[in-house]
């Protein structure tokens, strides 16, 4: 690094921030302010050494933020600074004399002091005198005095406790104060001035300052409040009421309803009795009779009362029925009257301001009246009309609610109700950042790069741990998350690591990687340079947002070519910063360690710059990197921490799985109580397999990650329905072409989420509209016998990816002839696919002409047939040979066998050019002198992928 450095006759900003113990942020907005920011655009800049000796002289114990001595000098103000004086009640013994003060102090002339400005140019409250106004009476409300003039001041008294102070700036006269009067407050003292002489100019230091600020003077108050006067509404404008017609009558007054004639004479207050009427009453009570007189005969017998009564019931019936039938004209002109004022409504305003309303569903009665604005029994009303009988409380059907809506000129907008999963995402939005409770974290750095170009192999050197040794084949199979101690002590820094493969089918693996990532770390070959892989890499970082620090691996080999490698990295679009770009190469070996150190340090530079924070005390949110389904412990995740801190027995939700956080493991195999952020560990206790890259919730409702995993269950499994090939008219020569089309089943299992998804999406790379792969089942863990069932039913292969079948599954795999095949490195699964692909090809079919004849005469022979005398004008002629005649240019027939070739009368095998022979075709009579015959034979050739 010092060899880098020395070359560059230069000093780089973060060694330069290290050297002066300052962050290097400091110097970077310090050049920004000088105007040098395009000099100095990052910490990772190579500055001169003329710039450097600047910054030391800015940040050095002589310039900005050293403890050098600094002399506060203050302008000469014409106005005593404007401080509010504390004012000091006397006792009430001394009015008199307060009321004299002002006079003896002749006020000084200058302009009033602004309210708000209280403290002078040297930062200390300097004496100023307090004027008092004469007495006013209790009535009056309290008007603020104005500021005096001006005159010479009088010695100040000396102060009644001493306190340092700063001496102020120099300046010529002293203000008066300024003091709101009030009719019932007394007028304070005078307050001490400062002396006329002006003052030699003070040096002033930090300690000076702060004994300064620690006697600082309560802020007086300049703007005494108004008591409050309760007061009534504000009037702003008066609404006339509106003015509406007289609604016309119903019927006209000759309809009027008829009168019930009334039995007697009705008594009321100013009704008068008599005396023989009360005398009637009295001797009525006395009797205590049953019938009263009107149903009672002359002579005090009940018949002729009972035909009385008959004749009265008779006229009630007839009343009765004259009033049923006026209330029913009423009834159906009432309607008639609500018809024609729902038709004239038409044109009316609606109740709504607003032409469109929201509502959720379900819909209500009474939700669907607060959305439209319209009473609930009016519409109770109107879907009685419509013959839907509704309660305030009952449930309607969006067609119904539409059309009501309608009705009143409101289009109703129906939105569905918010699910488990958006409820939960939206829990997750309002949880926010507790400043105050924010600390650093480690950083994650992912290591990508193309295959067999040392990853793993420079992590096995970070790490200290043989990793790659234990991969099949060296190479990464699946994404590894480690978290490693760099340094001892208080010195120590943390980094968490994830690895991921570097094979062309492990795209979604490393997307992930770089997704949760902090700091990507490129690693590319010096002797190799850039590849497909790692121009793959770039692009997932530069899409992520992610620094990128290059890793030149394999700078020890004979082979390396540092300098190409830079040459097709800055052809990527990845400026080393040797080239004046700001991307940081580092030259590494695996193999002999070079590197390590400055590599470690680079990354723990990055680290510092972007200020990573978290909050510990959160529930955890993270990323699942793995997931597997373990013998013992059912359905493990490895799961990277990216915020709070994840404990045992947290109610966790991870993609369809949720279940409590059972046990928790580190990347050394030690069993954990908790895992803060940036930590990656193994999480067990989920009823579900997640998938890789989904994210997990630590929630604190249980029946909530129950819904919202149900919720994702359900979507998944719609998905796969609605990918099925349904067959309909417009899709059915498609799926009759599908299905004459060859293919190969498999069934896939493999050690972890990742892997599987990977190999689903690869093994179906190579699919022609001859021959197709299609994986009719996928999941993680070992061979089962209900695999073995499947593969038996549906003609499968299996296909297990570092898994091993049960000796079950492989005797009854045995029995049905079922193929189980197995594979660590899936180089050698993509070989065999391809092969039994190229396989069930069809072969290839040619043509290959070997020799014309034109027939010059034609033989008929009974029984036989016509024989063609032909000669052989090019090529040859053989036996099996097939022919195709052509007349004139025009192919008449082709694909004929020859039945007997002759020459003279011998049977050969073959004629050659310039040879006579006589050739009888196999069915075919109808050949004419002159015809030419092509022979050809057809060859099949082998096919491949």
């Amino acid at each position: 690094m010092e060899l880098v450095l020395a070359k560059a006759k230069g000093i780089r900003v973060s060694t330069l921030a290290k050297e002066l113990g300052i962050p290097s942020r400091a110097i970077l907005d310090k050049c920004a302010a000088e105007g040098l920011a395009d000099k100095v655009p990052s910490h990772t800049t190579v500055i001169s050494l003329g710039l450097a000796e600047t910054v030391r002289q800015w940040f050095g114990p002589h310039g900005e933020g050293g403890l050098a001595t600094a002399v506060e000098v203050a302008p000469p103000v014409e106005v005593a600074p404007k401080k509010k004086v504390v004012r000091r009640k006397k006792k009430t013994e001394e009015p008199a004399e307060e009321k004299q003060a002002p006079a003896e102090v002749p006020p000084v002339v200058s302009p009033a002091p602004a309210a708000g400005e209280q403290v002078g140019a040297a930062g200390v409250a300097e004496p100023v005198a307090e004027v008092a106004p004469p007495a006013a009476p209790v009535a009056q409300s309290p008007v603020v005095a104005e500021a005096p003039r001006a005159v010479e001041p009088p010695p100040p008294p000396p102060p009644p406790e001493p306190t340092p102070t700063v001496a102020p700036a120099e300046v010529k006269t002293a203000a008066p104060p300024v003091e709101a009067a009030t009719p019932s407050v007394p007028a304070t003292e005078a307050v001490a001035t400062a002396p006329a002489a002006p003052p030699q100019r003070p040096t002033v230091t930090l300690e000076s300052k702060a004994r300064a600020e620690k006697s600082a003077v309560a802020p007086p108050r300049l703007h005494v409040p108004k008591p409050a006067i309760i007061q009534g509404p504000k009037v702003i404008r008066i609404e006339k009421p509106e003015v509406l017609p007289e609604p016309r009558s119903r019927r006209p007054a000759a309809e009027a309803a008829p009168q019930v004639p009334t039995g007697g004479p009705r008594t009321g207050r100013g009704v008068k009795i008599s005396d023989e009427e009360a005398e009637e009453r009295a001797k009525k009570k006395a009797k205590g009779g049953t019938l009263s007189s009107r149903r009672r005969g002359p002579d005090g017998r009940r018949g002729e009362a009972l035909e009385k009564l008959r004749e009265w019931t008779n006229q009630d019936l007839i009343e009765r029925q004259e009033r049923l039938a006026f209330a029913g004209q009423s009834r159906a002109a009432f309607e008639g009257h609500l018809r024609r004022a729902e038709r004239s409504s038409a044109g009316r305003p609606v109740v709504q301001k607003e032409n469109i309303a929201e509502i959720e569903e379900p819909i209500t009665v009474k939700a669907l009246s607060a959305a439209i604005g319209v009473r609930v029994n009016e519409l109770i009303a109107k879907l009685m009309r419509q013959g839907v009988m509704a309660g305030i409380n009952q449930s309607l059907d969006r067609t119904a609610a539409e059309a009501i809506a309608l009705e009143y000129g409101i289009e109703l907008k129906i939105k569905e109700r918010a699910s488990a999963e958006e409820l939960l995402e939206q829990q997750i939005k309002e949880r926010a950042a507790k400043p105050r409770k924010l600390v650093a974290r480690p950083p994650v750095v992912t290591i990508l790069g193309h295959v067999d170009h040392g990853k793993t192999s420079l992590l096995d050197r970070i790490r200290n741990a043989n990793v790659a040794a234990g991969e099949a084949g060296g190479i990464t199979q699946h994404i590894g998350a480690w978290q490693v101690e760099l340094g001892k002590g208080k010195d120590a820094k943390r980094v968490t690591f994830i690895d991921t493969p570097g094979h062309q089918a492990f795209t979604a693996m490393r997307a992930r990687g770089a997704k949760v990532t902090d700091i990507v770390v490129l690693v590319v070959s010096a002797a190799e340079g850039v590849q497909p892989q790692t121009v793959e890499s770039i692009n997932h970082a530069k899409a992520a947002g992610v620094p990128i620090v290059v890793a030149l691996n394999k700078i020890d080999r004979a082979d390396a070519n540092p300098d190409m490698v830079l040459g097709q990295l800055a052809k990527e679009g990845v400026n080393p910063a040797e080239w004046g770009g700001d991307v940081e190469v580092v030259r590494t070996s695996a193999t002999t360690g070079q590197g390590i150190s400055e590599l470690i340090e680079l990354l723990d530079l990055q680290a510092q710059v972007l200020e990573l924070k978290a909050d510990p005390t959160a529930p955890a949110v993270g990323t699942v990197i793995e997931a597997r389904r373990d013998e013992g412990l059912g359905p493990v995740a490895t799961v990277l921490v990216q915020d709070g801190t994840l404990r045992v027995g947290d109610i966790v939700l991870a993609g369809a799985g949720q279940g409590r956080a059972r046990s928790l493991w580190n990347d050394r195999g030690e069993s954990v109580a908790e895992a803060g952020p940036s930590s990656a560990v193994i999480l067990s206790g989920l009823d579900e397999v997640p998938a890789a890259g989904d994210r997990f919730y630590v929630l604190e409702d249980a029946d909530q990650a129950r819904a919202v995993a149900e919720e994702r269950k359900n979507r998944q499994r719609q998905q796969a329905l609605a990918a099925r090939n349904r067959v309909s008219l417009d899709n059915v020569l498609e799926t009759i072409k599908e299905q004459q089309s060859k293919e190969i089943l498999l069934i896939i299992k493999g050690d972890v989420q990742g892997t599987v998804e990977a190999l689903k999406a690869t093994v179906t790379q190579a699919n022609t509209d001859e021959v197709q792969v299609r994986v009719i089942h996928a999941a993680v863990g070992g061979i089962s016998e209900s695999d073995v069932e499947l593969a038996a039913a549906s003609k499968a292969v299996i296909v297990g990816f570092q898994v091993v079948p049960d000796e079950a599954a492989r005797q009854m795999a045995e029995q049905r002839r079922v193929e189980i095949r197995l594979y660590r490195v899936i180089y050698e699964l993509l070989e065999d696919l391809k092969k039994a692909l190229s396989g069930m090809l069809e072969p290839e079919i040619r043509e290959k002409l070997h020799g014309h004849a034109e027939i010059r005469q034609v033989f008929k022979v009974s029984r036989v047939g016509n024989i063609a005398g032909c000669m052989v004008t090019d090529g040859h002629i053989q036996r099996g040979s097939r022919i195709r005649l052509t007349r004139d240019g025009v192919v008449v027939t082709e694909d004929i066998a020859i039945e007997s070739l002759r020459r003279g009368k011998d049977d050969v095998r073959e004629v050659k050019a310039g040879f006579e022979c006589g050739i009888k075709l196999a069915g075919y009579d109808d050949i004419k002198v002159g015809d030419v015959l092509e022979a050809y034979v057809r060859e099949k050739i082998e096919r491949t992928l």
